[in-house]
């Protein structure tokens, strides 16, 4: 799947958050001249240009985007309400438009739009509870948009338990599902790697992984028994 081209760099938190909680691959560009060497073999699924801090080059590179042989589309320009004025005329330059300061659910739902609408199908294959969201085509969970560091066992185990939610796995089924049958760790394995991820889900969210006495782990909502 292709990123979207953002503008500028570094790009603004709350956008930032907006697109890592979505799952959408992005790569940000500081200015207009970058965008044909950084552009992906595959070129941009569409651009979210942030004009507060640089109007003029933010709207360079609209016009920049739309002038090619294949305009670019979608591009949503996010900016503050003083600058509005400054849309007048260039209503051909974008597709969408979004107000600083950002409403995560606002810009989340736009960009789920345009990207339906022009079938583009950007949005990835998600599995989502809550707060907690997986990408499953770039192995990435993030809660509260807060990326989590996972290694590669951490994540499949907590993605394995996150696609049967409230359905009960002995340590020895986790090792064999999750580890494969030719893996000869122990069922402490488990334990240590089930303890790591409540840590980096952090305390809000640790009893997504909950402990069933004498018999293992299940994902739920419910509160755990430690």
């Amino acid at each position: 799947m292709e990123p979207l081209l953002c503008f500028p760099d570094p790009l603004p938190s709350a956008v930032v958050g907006v697109l890592e909680r979505a799952g959408y691959p992005w790569r940000a560009v500081g200015r207009p001249e970058a965008v044909d060497a950084l552009e992906p073999d595959d070129g941009w699924s569409g651009a979210v240009v942030c004009s507060g801090d640089d109007p003029a080059g933010a709207f360079a590179l609209c016009r920049q985007l739309r002038k090619r042989d294949v305009p670019l589309a979608p591009v949503v320009v996010v900016l503050p309400a003083a600058q509005l004025e400054e849309l007048e005329l260039r209503e051909d330059l974008f597709d969408d438009l979004c107000l600083e300061p950002v409403r995560p659910e606002e810009l989340t739902a736009r960009l789920a739009h345009l990207f339906w609408r022009t079938g583009r199908g950007l949005r990835p294959d998600l599995l989502e509870h809550g707060q907690l969201v997986l990408n499953l085509e770039t192995y990435q969970a993030a809660v509260d948009g807060r990326v989590l560091d996972l290694t590669y066992m951490e994540y499949e185990l907590l993605r394995f338990l996150a696609a049967r939610p409230g359905k009960v796995f002995t340590r020895e089924t986790l090792l064999s599902r999750v580890w494969g049958y030719e893996y000869y760790g122990g069922a402490r394995t488990v334990d240590v790697h089930v303890r790591r991820l409540r840590a980096k889900l952090g305390e809000e969210h640790a009893h997504l992984i909950q402990t069933v006495r004498s018999v293992g782990y299940r994902f739920g909502q419910t509160a755990w028994t430690p």
